[in-house]
Order: structure tokens, then C-alpha cells, then sequence
């Protein structure tokens, strides 16, 4: 390949305009990398998204960019969670500043973070189906639509859990169907739900009724009596009928502007990574809807991804960095996986001993503090830790804490200039060297221990007693060599 037509070392393509692909894109953008965005529908963000919640550690990472408070303005917070019958859990007792489950459409997190793509410098092509894929030592190159190719330094997949991009490489999508024929409906109500989430379980089916806040109410449910293909004919009468039966009452539902039915998968890729190209999102996992974990992995996948492949573009960080990606995430996805599958398969239990099994379940996580803590944290994402080397301080792998700091401004506030921060008295110097890359800041607390956290809101590195010498080889390790004069 001549040196023309090789691609610049700060170009990447994401594939897909979901959540996932958009938090990418706008990261890259705003770490000053070209990113092109190819989406195969045309430019419109559908109201007809399947997921609704937003869960506190998304919140935290939308805090890190400066766009919580937008997101919470459009939706409605709900502090328990019901997950069937006889088990709810108390989300107010999350040690976050969102301790709270955010009920809002996909098409508002959608609008937010395409706004900031777009407002960060992030290209966008719609109607770009891409139709082949290739790639070598130097890049990566894509058709679109049959007629035209795009290079890029890097490519990450997050069309969905029908990706072309896995296709195209070839990657297996191993799993199998774990609940046929769940049904959603958007509806009007004449009678208003108690809150702004309803729902509940029988022996033989489940409905739920969440409200968008704008007078539409997302209706999913399943029944065990009617499992069908999901090309099978739905009305309004089924819906309705479903949700009477769970719930005594339909609330005079009418008016549906969307009815669908699907199924859902427990499926993985055993690799996020291919050479040059990432998978993200659904692209690498799909689960139930249980505990509506779904849309959140995937905007963590990209948080986490993200200021690697900007770290590495811009020539400060190894290429090895981006290996870390698969194995930070995997593990997580794979517990997404257990947890939201045995919520569904509880929640359908029909044989005794099963049932019998839910109960103790539900009776250790409501009366048990340590269990239901266990359970909030793999939910909300909060309890996920990354792989830490033996020999490490305690806190490393650990989400960071949104700490107040000595200037008034909380961790979180700090991470929005997407670099490192560095917590502690000491450490002053060897961040001047590095200020493209690490913020220092000093602790509220008066306290010896040095604390460095990465552009994901994870710790990094951390030591109580830190030697100049040790500091420095952490930080030339996460963030590269200082800067020459």
C-alpha cells in the first residue's frame, strides 16, 4: 500500500448510531480524533427503542462529560427496583450521587449523546449500510452500500446483535434463546399507574408498564399460554389482556402507536477484539431484558474503549493497552449474562423446587444488607471492578468514589477534561510533565495516600506511602513519558 492511501494515525469508524456507538464517537471526537459514524438507517432517533432505564453507574459516566443533568431532566427517578414477586431492591442505599434507577426512552440518551458527538466533531453517514470489511497491518477498510470504501486506523462495531461487522469477520456468537415471545407495546393510558414503574409476575406470565413522562407508557410482557414467532400477529386485546391478568387492571390502555414481539438471547462473542477492529455493545453480548442491564454494558463497553483507542491514536500509549479492553469487559458481560438469565429464569420458575429456590433467593436479598448490596452493585454497575496485578493496593480496579476535593470540585467534575486525575499531596510535579494527558488535584482529606484514576472513572494505581521514584514509573506506566521541553 503506498503512503497515500494509508490512513491517518487519528482516524477511527464506528459502526452503528445506538447509544453505544454514540458515547464512542463523541469521546473520540472530543479527544481531538477524526471519527466517522456509519449508521444504516436513515437520520432519525426512533421513539420506539426497547430499553428505558439508565442505571447509576451510566449516570456517573454521564456526569464525567457533563451530561447528567440534562439526561435527569428528561426522565423520572424511581429508587426500588422490582425484579418478580417478593423481590425488590432499595436502590437508595447506593453509595453514588445517583442512587436511583433513571427511567428515560433510549431515544433521549440517544439525542444527548448524538448532540455532544456532533457539538465535539464527530461525522456522521446515514444510510451507510456497511457491506465488507478488510483489514492489514495499517487499518482497517470498509465498503458501504456496495460501492465505496473508507479507511480507518481502527474500527468499533456497535451495529447491534445482528452486527455485519462480526459477520464480516467471521467471529462466532455463541448462546442460545432464553424467553420467546415477549411483547412490547407504546400505549396511552386513561387511568394513571401509582408510579413511574409498574410491574409483576404470575406462574405463567409477566407485565410491565414503564411512563416516558410525556403521556406514552412502555408496555413489555410475556405469557406463557401464547408463545409465538415473533412475525406472529400482536393487538392491543393481547396486551391488555396480559396486563389485567398480572396486574388487575389495563389502566384503559389505547391508542398504540408501536406493538412488536421478540425474543431474547444470552449470547457473547469470545473475543471484543479482531486486530484492529473492537465489538461493542450488542455487537458482543446480548441477555435478557431483566434488571435492564442491556443498553448500560454497552455505554460501559464504549466509556471503557474509548480513551484507550484515543490514548493509542495519539501516540502516548502502547498499542498492548487496547488487549485490555477484552480483558476488562468480558468478564463483566459474561456476569451480565448470569445475573440477568437467572432473574429471567426465576422469575418464570413453574416447577416447585424452583419456586421453592426463588424465595430463599428473594428472602436472602431482601433481610441480607451484604447480599443485596452484592446484587444492587451488579445490577447498577456500581459493584464491577477491572483485573488488578498481584501485589496491587486495594483500591486499584475499584470504580472511583466521587470524592470532594480541596478546590470545591468533585472527582466526577474533574474527569470531564477526559484525562487521568491524580488525588494526593504529592505528585504535583511529575503531572505538570504530562498536562495533555493528567490533572492533579489535591484530596479534601489530609491524607499521605496517592490516588490515580483513568479517563473511565477507574483507579488506575494507587499507595499509601508513594516514593517519588514509584509514582513516577505509575505514571509513565497508565500515561506515557512527560513531555521534553
Amino acid at each position: 500500500m503506498s503512503p497515500k492511501s494509508r490512513p491517518s494515525t487519528k482516524n477511527a469508524i464506528v459502526v452503528g448510531a445506538g447509544p453505544t456507538g454514540l458515547l464512542t464517537a463523541g469521546d473520540l471526537a472530543a479527544a481531538g480524533i477524526e471519527v466517522t459514524v456509519l449508521e444504516r438507517r436513515p437520520r432519525t432517533i426512533s421513539n420506539l427503542s426497547r430499553a428505558f432505564g439508565v442505571h447509576a453507574r451510566t449516570l456517573e459516566q454521564f456526569d464525567a462529560r457533563g451530561l447528567a443533568d440534562a439526561l435527569i431532566a428528561a426522565g423520572s427517578p424511581i429508587t426500588g427496583l422490582r425484579l418478580f414477586e417478593r423481590l425488590s431492591l432499595d436502590i437508595s442505599s447506593l453509595p453514588s450521587r445517583f442512587p436511583y434507577l433513571l427511567i428515560t426512552p433510549q431515544y433521549e440518551v440517544e439525542r444527548i449523546l448524538e448532540d455532544r458527538a456532533r457539538e465535539a466533531g464527530a461525522h456522521f453517514r446515514y444510510e451507510a449500510e456497511v457491506t465488507g470489511l478488510t483489514q492489514d497491518a495499517h487499518g482497517v477498510e470498509v465498503e458501504i452500500n456496495g460501492s465505496e470504501t473508507r479507511r480507518a486506523a481502527y474500527l468499533v462495531a456497535a451495529d447491534g446483535h445482528r452486527s455485519a461487522i462480526r459477520e464480516a469477520l467471521g467471529l462466532p456468537f455463541p448462546g442460545a434463546s432464553v424467553i420467546k415471545s415477549l411483547f412490547l407495546a407504546d400505549v396511552r393510558l386513561t387511568e394513571e399507574p401509582e408510579g413511574v414503574l409498574t410491574v409483576n409476575g404470575s406462574k405463567d406470565a409477566f407485565a410491565m408498564i414503564a411512563s416516558f413522562g410525556d403521556g406514552w407508557y412502555r408496555v413489555m410482557g410475556w405469557n406463557r399460554r401464547n408463545e409465538v414467532a415473533d412475525d406472529a400477529p400482536i393487538d392491543l386485546t393481547e396486551v391488555a389482556e396480559v396486563t389485567r391478568r398480572v396486574l388487575g387492571t389495563d389502566y384503559g390502555m389505547h391508542d398504540a402507536r408501536w406493538l412488536s414481539r421478540f425474543h431474547s438471547d444470552e449470547r457473547q462473542a469470545p473475543s471484543y477484539r479482531e486486530g484492529r477492529v473492537f465489538l461493542a455493545g450488542d455487537a458482543a453480548h446480548v441477555h435478557s431484558p431483566a434488571g435492564g442491564q442491556g443498553m448500560n454494558t454497552g455505554l460501559q463497553d464504549a466509556a471503557n474503549l474509548s480513551w484507550k483507542l484515543a490514548s493509542v491514536m495519539k501516540g502516548w500509549a502502547p498499542e498492548s493497552l487496547l488487549d485490555t479492553y477484552h480483558t476488562e469487559r468480558h468478564p463483566v458481560g459474561k456476569t451480565v449474562l448470569r445475573s440477568s438469565g437467572a432473574i429471567i429464569r426465576l422469575a418464570r420458575a413453574r416447577n416447585p423446587l424452583t419456586r421453592a429456590l426463588r424465595t430463599v433467593a428473594s428472602t436472602a436479598v431482601s433481610h441480607l444488607p451484604a447480599v443485596q448490596a452484592k446484587a444492587l452493585g451488579q445490577i447498577t454497575g456500581i459493584g464491577h471492578t477491572y483485573p488488578a496485578p498481584s501485589g496491587s493496593h486495594e483500591l486499584t480496579g475499584h470504580r472511583a468514589a466521587d470524592l470532594e476535593l480541596a478546590d470545591g470540585q468533585r472527582v466526577y467534575e474533574v474527569l470531564r477534561e477526559g484525562k487521568f486525575v491524580l488525588i494526593g499531596r504529592e505528585g504535583a510535579q511529575a503531572a505538570e510533565g504530562r498536562p495533555d494527558r493528567v490533572t492533579h488535584v489535591l484530596p479534601l482529606a489530609d491524607s499521605s495516600r496517592v490516588v490515580l484514576v483513568r479517563p473511565d472513572g477507574y483507579i488506575a494505581w494507587a499507595s499509601d506511602t508513594p516514593a517519588s521514584a514509584e509514582l513516577e514509573q505509575a505514571l509513565t506506566q497508565w500515561t506515557g513519558a512527560q513531555l521534553r521541553d
